[in-house]
């Protein structure tokens, strides 16, 4: 059983309220005209709803017991039509309420995903995916439910509890104060129950988070899960998760199975106590029938605001939460920001690394004192161990990252000086495996720059040696991917990335070398594509195969975050270094590949 604490980040203090309410009215800017619209609509709806009973009154002491047929009569047809005015003005305030209110939701939403779009890798490498997600659907329902009902209900019941209140002590005081006996009780029962249904709200909240995140992990490794035969045991871990929840929210139900009671035996007690006080206040000649009924009629006015306030307050502590953690990541400053006065990048230039340290915040230095200069139009392989750092480097190159220490230039300008768009429009990365959108191939291949024509795309395709293996599908270029480019093969969908990086026609690229995943066959075909991508350009290949090293104009051995070597690779084998032992290890492990391939009779001697 996994059992969970309260997350501090879901109490919200006296001033952390305050704040987040007075952002959220900053935010409902746009919608403030509805909104004074609506506590328009509730003030007339509240009014509506008191009278009622009022006029009911007026017909039983003016109409009823002085048998006046016209007072009565008038005191009927009043009372339909503020029973029909009050469902107009009750229908008409919830539309324009969630109208505001599903405004306001839409514009946050597209704020935090626009935010988080452009947040630096490092927020994404310290942030679970799953509370992400969590943010994006749990917090905002939470905040759904309180613009749709929660706002609504919290402004009518606090006006119909004050105007109640008022309303019942100017037709009688004597009666109102018997109404208040039992209020202190109910105040102190609401109190607790919004203290424990707080700690009990705040751990269906942790669970919910808790199961989302495992569910978002075991969809993302179901080929893993099922390769490995782990479908049971993941079942029986997410029944452990769905468990948690499952208890965590019989425990807020538990809660609410102690304090409805409360409420409902304080209503019934005050009726009775109203009805057995008021009949003898009658007799005396205090009060008359009318005001007896209107007071028995209106103690639902007194009682149902105060349970539905206790109830509401878990919806709108969920939504405070909701709100406070929504504007933490629309805080949430990016770790590469572009910095005021930035100049776009010039055409062309080279590449300077000078003197570059760095280590991600939770663990050691990954590069240090890495200098080296790569030429406009050469080519440069970067090779190493696995964990060596250079990966990084090229990230750095790219200013997915800040160095620590040191600088990386383009054409003489410091990528931290250099404004975002001009940065990606000389330099695109194209990673080991491509990722693909849901959408067609020639939506994802304008990836590469939204603003793309059908042609250019086409002759994108052209220029990787794609379009004809694309075109002759089917629905052609318009054929659907599907999520992750399901539809494709791997090797497909590595071409499509080409694709994308030549319609950006970049000035560098940097290639986490893209043939190194793929079968011998699909392999051909993208390294004809990667050479036709290449020509003309700076490139940066992160070399898994030191056949590709073999063919860059200069190496890079990194090793343990450091530049060990750098030249040519006839140069770097005579000297007979680090990479030259690379190399030969390399070698002979192809030659062992082929010995086995083709049989004992070869001679897989060293070469």
């Amino acid at each position: 059983m996994l059992e969970r604490g309260i997350d501090p980040a879901d109490q919200l203090d006296a001033a952390e309220a305050r704040r987040v309410v007075r952002r959220a009215f900053r935010q409902l800017g746009p919608y403030r005209r509805d909104v004074i619209i609506g506590v328009v609509l509730v003030v007339f709806w509240t009014l509506a709803t008191i009278a009622g009973p009022f006029l009911l009154s007026v017909g039983i002491d003016d109409g009823i017991s002085q048998g006046d047929g016209r007072v009565l009569a008038f005191a009927v047809a009043g009372y339909i039509l503020v029973a029909a005015a009050s469902y107009g003005l009750y229908r008409a305030q919830i539309v324009v309420v969630a109208r505001s209110g599903e405004g306001f939701l839409r514009d946050l939403r597209n704020q935090v995903f626009r935010h988080l779009s452009g947040l630096s890798l490092s927020f994404f490498d310290r942030t679970k995916a799953g509370v992400l997600v969590s943010r994006m659907t749990s917090d905002v329902d939470s905040l759904s439910e309180l613009v749709q009902f929660g706002l609504l209900q919290l402004t009518m019941n606090v006006l119909l509890l004050v105007l109640s209140v008022v309303w019942l002590g100017l037709v009688s005081w004597q009666l109102l104060l018997i109404c208040l006996v039992p209020v202190p009780f109910v105040v102190a029962a609401s109190v607790k129950f919004q203290r424990d249904s707080n700690r009990a709200y705040n751990e269906v909240r942790d669970q919910i988070g808790d199961t989302l995140s495992h569910l978002n992990e075991s969809i993302a490794g179901v080929r893993e899960i099922q390769a490995f035969g782990r479908e049971d045991l993941e079942t029986e871990r997410f029944a452990e998760r769905s468990d948690g929840l499952q208890r965590a929210h019989m425990r807020s139900v538990f809660v609410q199975a102690w304090y409805l009671p409360v409420i409902e035996f304080a209503g019934l007690g005050t009726t009775a106590l109203v009805v057995g006080f008021g009949g003898w206040l009658t007799v005396q000649g205090v009060v008359t029938i009318g005001t007896v009924a209107f007071f028995v009629l209106t103690l639902n006015n007194l009682f149902e605001p105060i349970q539905q306030l206790s109830q509401l307050f878990n919806t709108v502590q969920s939504a405070g939460a909701g709100l406070k953690k929504l504007f933490a990541l629309l805080d949430t400053t990016t770790d590469v920001p572009e910095r005021p006065g930035a100049v776009d990048l010039p055409a062309q230039g080279e590449i300077e690394v000078r003197d570059v340290s760095f280590g991600y915040a939770d663990g050691a230095p990954v590069l240090r004192d890495v200098a080296l200069t790569i030429g406009v139009g050469e080519r440069l392989a970067l090779v190493g161990p696995t964990g060596a750092g250079k990966s990084t480097l090229a990230k750095l190159i790219a200013r997915f990252y800040d160095p620590t220490d040191g600088t990386v230039s383009f054409g003489g300008v410091d990528l931290r000086d250099a404004t975002t768009a001009s940065l990606r429009r000389r330099m695109v990365v194209v990673p080991q495996e491509g990722f693909l959108f849901s959408g067609s191939i020639r939506d994802n291949v304008r990836v590469g720059r939204a603003d793309a024509t059908d042609a250019e795309v086409d002759e994108a395709l052209r220029t990787v040696g794609a379009y004809e293996r694309f075109a002759s599908l089917p629905e052609g270029l318009a054929s659907e991917v599907r999520e992750r480019g399901a539809r494709l093969s791997a090797g497909e969908r590595q071409l499509v990335s080409l694709a994308r990086a030549a319609l950006a026609d970049p000035a560098v690229l940097v290639l986490d070398e893209a043939t190194s995943s793929l079968d011998p066959g699909t392999e051909v075909l993208v390294e004809e594509a990667v050479g036709r991508l290449m020509a003309g350009r700076t490139v940066i290949v992160i070399a898994h195969r030191l056949s590709t090293a073999a063919r860059a104009d200069r190496v890079g051995v990194v090793d343990a975050g450091q530049l060990l070597e750098l030249g040519p690779h006839d140069d770097l084998v005579a000297a007979g270094g680090a990479y030259a032992r690379l190399y030969a290890a390399w070698v002979g492990g192809s030659a062992s590949a082929v010995d086995d391939a083709e049989g004992p009779e070869v001679d897989a001697g060293p070469q």
